[in-house]
């Protein structure tokens, strides 16, 4: 395999880190049967914050580390605010879910753009690499996973925590009834608001984390209008394709970010004539045209055409039923 293929896979990766993130808090926070819609303002104005409180913290005389700390920290603590605002909307204030996370979405994007200006294309402190010896040497595997950053590394622990503890462990048994049976799981001890409180704001923290990985790793620094834009609605759909799993879920983000980097290459390859403009919207339309499939029942037209053991076996896979109450309020009795 050569160096620029590796090259090319290596930055699927890295791209793909931030939506990753995203989408497994998203993944966390719907599994306890709350719909935070403000994941793309939320996004915009974590990197913002995250940005800004770096670069303020370095530029009065503090280490490149505990500036990025404090930056990391002031990004997620804005996520978990913001999530928590639709929480308590949709819980406290009885508001509709998805109004509440829509207006929140708008209103975050447009304060980050007024709270930023001054700060719009200055270089600041950044992520640096940090290949895992070893590991960074594994022919094809070690240039495409390991030679990254903390932002990686972080999301491939956190695919793992997010699987076992959704599956594996007592309170993740707790959450999913939260998510899906909020009356039996209340019936049980369960108290089923606190838990949607506690993991939309643990959500929405991941969110904001994956605001800081674009300003501080991905795509350094702030700009008007932000180069994350768009990637909040994307991260909610890579939820759905997912079927709120987390190894579908990381699937989706993947897939998406590959996307997004074969656009690039067919731009940069002379003998390819193809609009720019086109290339960009094929992660999007792809993304919508599986959706579609996914919703219409589409996959389940064509799975009838393969064998019968395979179709079980796909099925179970590609199954995408979201949680039962999701976006639903619950009043306990």
């Amino acid at each position: 395999m050569n160096d620029e293929l590796l090259n090319i896979l290596g930055s699927v990766v890295l791209n793909a880190t931030p939506l990753v993130i995203a989408s497994l808090g998203e993944t966390i926070t719907e599994r306890a049967g709350v719909v935070n819609l403000s994941l793309d303002g939320s996004i915009v104005l974590s990197a913002m914050l995250g940005f800004v409180a770096a670069y303020s913290v370095s530029q009065s005389g503090a280490g490149s580390e505990i500036s990025l700390i404090l930056g990391v920290l002031a990004a997620m603590l804005a996520g978990a605010i913001v999530a928590l605002i639709v929480a308590i909307g949709g819980i406290a204030l009885r508001r509709d879910q998805v109004a509440v996370g829509f207006v929140l979405t708008l209103l975050a994007a447009g304060l980050a753009q007024f709270l930023g200006q001054n700060f719009t294309r200055i270089p600041g402190p950044t992520v640096p690499y940090a290949p895992i010896s070893l590991l960074s040497d594994i022919p094809i595997l070690g240039p495409i996973f390991f030679r990254h950053n903390i932002f990686v590394y972080f999301s491939y622990v956190l695919i793992f925590v997010t699987w076992f503890w959704l599956f594996r462990s007592r309170r993740g048994l707790a959450l999913r009834a939260v998510g899906e049976r909020p009356e039996a799981a209340f019936a049980r001890g369960v108290d089923v608001n606190r838990q949607r409180y506690v993991y939309t704001a643990l959500g929405g923290a991941l969110v904001g984390l994956a605001g800081a990985a674009y300003s501080l790793s991905i795509k350094p620094g702030w700009a008007t209008p932000p180069v994350m834009r768009g990637d909040g609605w994307i991260a909610l759909a890579i939820v759905i394709f997912g079927g709120w799993h987390p190894f579908r879920v990381v699937l989706g983000a993947y897939l998406f970010a590959s996307l997004r980097a074969l656009s690039t290459v067919i731009q940069r390859t002379p003998e390819i004539s193809i609009s720019p403009v086109l290339l960009n919207l094929l992660p999007w339309v792809l993304m919508i045209a599986t959706l579609v499939m996914v919703s219409s029942g589409g996959v389940e037209r064509l799975l009838r055409l393969l064998p019968r053991p395979i179709q079980k076996m796909t099925r179970n896979v590609l199954r995408s039923d979201p949680p039962a109450a999701l976006g639903t309020r619950f009043e306990a009795k």
